[in-house]
């Protein structure tokens, strides 16, 4: 799931080597928080206008955490 989520973020910024995700614990109905950075001036390229891009992000990530029987919710710092 990390791995998916750097993926995608890699492919929207311009500075690649600046994506990093940090895994929280599960919570105690079994989601786990995913925590999104990218660099300053990526920040509008991964929320999108109106938080599109966000918004989609975050349904990729359920619908794969779905396929494997868990939740998952995503953060963008």
């Amino acid at each position: 799931m990390k791995e998916l989520l750097v993926t995608i973020a890699q492919g929207l910024v311009e500075d690649p080597s600046a994506v990093s995700v940090d895994v929280d614990e599960p919570k105690e109905d079994g989601t786990v928080v995913y925590h999104l950075h990218v660099a300053e001036d990526d920040m509008g390229r991964v929320i999108g206008k109106q938080g599109r891009i966000a918004k989609a992000i975050r349904t990729v990530m359920r619908a794969a955490a779905t396929r494997n029987n868990g939740k998952v919710s995503v953060e963008i710092d």
